[in-house]
């Protein structure tokens, strides 16, 4: 992973500087090609794929974490500046769908569904204690009315397997407590990894949205973003119109003896940061 002397690895200079949270129709945002140490401003190569020895744990990006763009912003609201691996990776059993809430970031985020043979590459994020922490207040997690649960998905039920080899006792991920949308089925319906088709489409299905939110995906983004009442009232439209089911890894809130933070203090219960 060697790079010419003097390449530019800055985020703008790689295309990846975008911030979802400042422009919501960006989300999930720009993802690496590749692995990545980013520090600072800039993407890194990386000396390796498992950090586990260092004490950091794995945390699956199944949507806008996966930006290094989004993660500086997050880790800036608290002055954390430490180097976050990002490591391509290999996934067997998750597929990536729509949470069943709208943010008050202004767009309507990923969230990761069970299924079972499905392979995808995500990125594992390699985080320390206090990055856990921002990312753990960022998706509400220690918060009564927040979007998301960390939990804990081990293998084999969840195949990891970070390039070098190896394949990952498990990792984490975060899961929605409204669910996902259904695609009319009520099978999970695939994020299709931009905001402008997935808004639009949601907009034409529903005039209650449409009431809501506007017509288009600039209005929607517009009235959702720090209207947390508004938003509010979007994520129950979805269940009173019946598009909500579940994301198959429910079983997987109550942390199981699998879980390598179970039974010691939650590394987020210190940060609070604004809830997507």
């Amino acid at each position: 992973m060697s790079k010419p002397p003097g390449e530019d690895r800055t985020l703008r200079a790689l295309g990846l500087a975008g911030v979802p949270r400042e422009e919501p129709l960006l989300y999930p945002g720009a993802w690496p090609r590749e692995s990545g140490l980013l520090d600072g401003d800039r993407l890194l190569p990386l000396d390796r794929a498992v950090y586990e020895e260092d004490g950091r744990v794995p945390v699956l990006a199944i949507g806008s974490n996966a930006s290094p763009a989004q993660l500086r912003h997050k880790m800036a609201e608290f002055g954390i500046d430490a180097p976050i691996p990002m490591v391509r990776s290999r996934v067997t059993g998750l597929d990536i769908g729509v949470s069943a809430h709208v943010s008050r970031m202004g767009y309507v985020s990923a969230s990761p569904v069970g299924a079972p043979g499905t392979v995808r590459e995500l990125f594992v994020l390699w985080l320390d204690a206090e990055q856990l922490a921002v990312i753990d207040a960022s998706e509400g997690v220690p918060m009564a009315g927040g979007n998301f649960d960390r939990v804990w998905l081990p293998a084999p039920d969840v195949r990891v397997e970070p390039g070098d080899g190896s394949v990952l006792r498990g990792a984490y991920a975060y899961v929605n407590r409204h669910g996902v949308l259904h695609d009319g089925t009520g099978a999970p319906r695939r994020h299709p990894g931009a905001q402008r088709p997935l808004i639009t489409e949601l907009l034409h299905g529903s005039a209650r949205l449409r009431a809501l939110f506007g017509a288009t995906p600039e209005e929607f983004c517009a009235r959702a973003r720090a209207d947390r009442r508004l938003c509010n009232r979007g994520t129950r439209l979805f269940a009173e119109e019946e598009r909500v089911t579940a994301s198959g890894l429910e079983r997987y809130v109550d942390s199981g003896p699998e879980d390598p933070c179970a039974g010691g203090r939650t590394p987020s219960a210190d940060p609070t940061a604004p809830m997507p």
